[in-house]
């Protein structure tokens, strides 16, 4: 090991690797504030305004689905959809162990029960074995989640789905403009959920969308959003005329203001998705040349675009003598390349306190899991002990940037022996 200043540990006194500074997000311009002043003007702030029907027609071509409407965040959207799929109360609904709480709450939500599946270990997504062995005869649909960096394996997902008569939702609330086969994330399944929320690739600040080809789901689900009115014909104008869905409607609409801010960041996100896949590639191909024990998960080849609201790594403590990921984790924050880890386990996250009289669950009778008892070995392993992620933010950074990060890694690999003594 190199005994010169510039190879110490941060931790140790040395100097930090990473000097330049973390790229800003969200990103904004001139024209942002310009389109948001000209709504406030307007007068027009809600119910389906010219912004928000603009972004919506400009989204669906975008993920190649005949329809897209705006909703107020990405955990509404994942209930709507279900129930315009026709999820009611009582059916199951299958989520992986490891997401966002949402996916889980907004099901649970709508009178479902959720069933967790296990995950894969590398790319953190659905296991589509695990989710085929979950299916009983109450299923009714599967929320396959794009998590982080990479994206379900959809062939195998939408094969059993197929096969047991299970609708898909898919959540794409970190993959706004991944592609499969050339085909966009959140028009693979019955129905897509985005959400808008500030660390997204796309963001308003809060909001969501929901995505699919079908005219009555998507009219439910229009109905479930808007307080009961819906289109008319959707197939000829999906916006208007609106007439009373005769549906159990929610206020849960979109503002004219996160419409503009939608407009005008869906026109830098081809650009940005680019920037992102370029530095994703270079890292993997950096780390990989490392051989360190932190790699990136590696990208299936079905996968034509890849976004990255995070992108995905695994890191091996066997292979840095049994340091455990959060002290490596720590080494590197001090360098200045500050790594995460994943969400909690949904089903032990203290967020989702499923136990308090708040949840739907304590009022419910022969829940089909145990929480308190279920073991799901892939994800808790991942949890626990492996996953680690990088948030899209590092991704839009300069040469220069990235090239600190990954010499950063290097640093602290170079440094495992000092670690190991801690």
């Amino acid at each position: 090991m190199s005994t010169t200043a510039a190879s110490q540990l941060a931790t140790e006194g040395g100097p930090k690797t990473v000097t330049l500074p973390v790229p800003a997000w969200p990103v904004v311009e001139e024209a942002d504030a310009q389109m948001v002043a000209d709504v406030i003007r307007s007068g027009v702030w809600s119910w389906v305004g010219p912004r928000e029907r603009e972004f919506c027609e400009a989204y669906a071509k975008f993920i190649g689905t005949k329809f897209c409407l705006g909703l107020s965040n990405g955990t509404v959207t994942i209930q709507c959809a279900l129930q315009a799929v026709g999820v009611v109360p009582g059916d199951e609904v299958i989520v992986p162990a490891l997401t966002w709480v949402a996916t889980a709450q907004a099901a649970m939500d709508v009178g479902a029960n959720v069933v967790f599946a296990d995950i894969d270990p590398v790319t953190l997504a659905l296991d589509p074995a695990s989710f085929e062995a979950s299916i009983t005869p109450r299923t009714k649909a599967v929320v396959p989640v794009h998590l982080y960096g990479c994206m379900c394996d959809m062939d195998a997902i939408l094969d059993i789905a197929r096969r047991h008569n299970v609708k898909v939702v898919e959540d794409v609330a970190h993959q706004h403009g991944s592609q499969w086969r050339g085909k966009g994330a959140g028009s693979l399944g019955d129905a897509g959920s985005f959400s808008f929320q500030q660390s997204k690739v796309l963001t308003s600040g809060e909001g969501g969308a929901i995505t699919c080809s079908d005219p009555d789901v998507y009219q439910t689900a229009f109905a479930l959003k808007q307080v009961g009115w819906t289109p008319e014909n959707p197939s000829v104008d999906p916006f208007s005329p609106l007439i009373q869905g005769k549906k159990y409607g929610h206020n849960y609409r979109i503002t004219e203001m996160q419409a503009a801010l939608l407009v005008c960041g869906l026109k830098r996100l081809p650009e940005q998705t680019r920037r992102r896949e370029v530095n994703a590639q270079r890292i993997a191909a950096e780390l990989a040349a490392q051989g360190g024990p932190l790699q990136v998960a590696p990208r299936d080849p079905r996968i034509t675009t890849q976004a990255y609201y995070a992108l995905t790594l695994t890191y091996d403590a066997g292979k840095a003598g049994g340091v455990p990921r959060a002290r490596y984790l720590a080494a590197l924050s001090a360098e200045g390349c500050g790594l995460g880890a994943t969400y909690g386990l949904v089903y032990q996250n203290s967020l989702l306190n499923l136990a308090d009289s708040t949840s739907p669950l304590p009022f419910r009778e022969n829940l089909p899991q145990d929480y308190t008892t279920l073991r799901l070995p892939n994800a808790e392993k991942a949890v626990n002990e492996t996953a680690v992620n990088m948030s899209q933010k590092h991704l839009l950074g300069s040469d220069e940037y990235v090239g600190q990060l990954v010499a950063a890694v290097g640093k602290v690999n170079d440094n495992l022996d000092r670690l190991r003594e801690k």
